[in-house]
């Protein structure tokens, strides 16, 4: 009897494993286009794993890929690969786990009732505005790959209000943005062209890591990215109502209607789930498709050159 109790006590003694803290940083605020990381997180899908995880927000101001680099953070959620493959190219060793969009939501836009109606037709939007950081990177793809002329580019400033002043122009966007705001506006969608449908095939939405961190740290990543696919799953398919309210608490400005309307058009355009993640899984990238992009990149010039494409990513972490 005293024996039973002896290991009772001892049983019942022995403190609960200690979660391991873990800091992901996403590279804008908290929005339904993070949605998967808040759910695994509100649903405590990274506790089940051992992690205790933080989500620290993006935005204007923030630089938190330089936060990976100095290691003052653990993951980073990338956008498209073309950062990635030139930050590699300046020998920083750095290299993607996983992808949760197999699309990058950039589009253009051109007005509901201007005679830019197809892809070949933007071709003629004078101006069309695009971005600084879009001129060096997919609108050099345009160019080159779709005959889009430079001479007639104005700077997007991230105001809509030039582009709604004139019928016949076009701008860039992201496909849960700024149609949603040129809605609200003007009581009709925009016409959206989504760059992935024309030939710009990248990934985005990825979950960049250090190569240190890859090595010291497999089974914390590998946490972090099952309990991930599990948090995107449950967000698209499932109750996401606790998770919805925790994005709007990280970001007052979030609304339900922009939640709604965000939700939709992820799904309605495939941008997280596909026929490969069907078979491998949310969070799934081919290396096939990595190579094709990059080559088409170096041929026009948006990324650098490297040893190696293989370098900057790493399947360990998404195959079953």
């Amino acid at each position: 009897m005293r024996l039973f109790i002896f290991f009772f006590f001892l049983f019942f003694s022995i403190p609960a494993r200690a979660e391991t803290n873990f800091i992901f940083a996403t590279n804008w605020v908290a929005q339904p286009e993070h949605g998967g990381f808040y759910q695994a997180l509100s649903d405590g899908e990274y506790k089940k794993c051992g992690l205790d995880v933080e989500i620290i927000q993006g935005g204007p101001g923030s630089n938190n890929r330089a936060k990976l680099i100095t290691n003052k953070i653990d993951l980073y959620m990338g956008g498209n690969l073309i950062q990635l493959m030139n930050s590699r190219a300046e020998g920083v060793p750095i290299k993607a786990t996983a992808a949760f969009f197999q699309k990058d939501p950039q589009i253009i836009i051109s007005h509901p009732e201007g005679k830019l109606r197809t892809w070949a037709d933007l071709r003629n939007a004078d101006p069309i505005f695009i971005s600084d950081m879009g001129l060096v990177t997919f609108f050099k793809w345009m160019e080159k790959e779709h005959y889009f002329d430079a001479e007639k580019r104005r700077p997007y400033l991230f105001n809509s209000a030039p582009f709604l002043a004139n019928k016949n122009s076009a701008q860039q966007g992201y496909l849960t943005s700024e149609p949603y705001s040129i809605k609200k506006e003007i009581g009709v969608e925009p016409n959206v062209f989504l760059l992935a449908n024309y030939g710009f095939d990248t990934y985005s939405t990825t979950i960049e890591a250090m190569e240190s961190t890859i090595i010291n740290r497999k089974e914390e990543i590998k946490c972090f990215i099952d309990a991930s696919k599990i948090g995107w799953k449950n967000y698209l398919h499932g109750d996401s109502s606790k998770t919805n309210e925790l994005i709007k608490r990280e970001n007052p400005d979030m609304t339900d209607a922009k939640i709604k309307y965000s939700m939709n058009k992820l799904k309605e355009y495939g941008i997280i789930e596909t026929s490969d993640t069907e078979k491998y899984g949310i969070g799934y990238f081919s290396s096939e498709k990595i190579q094709k992009f990059y080559k088409q990149m170096l041929k026009y010039d948006v990324v650098k050159e490297l040893d190696n494409i293989n370098d900057i990513y790493t399947e360990e972490f998404i195959h079953k």
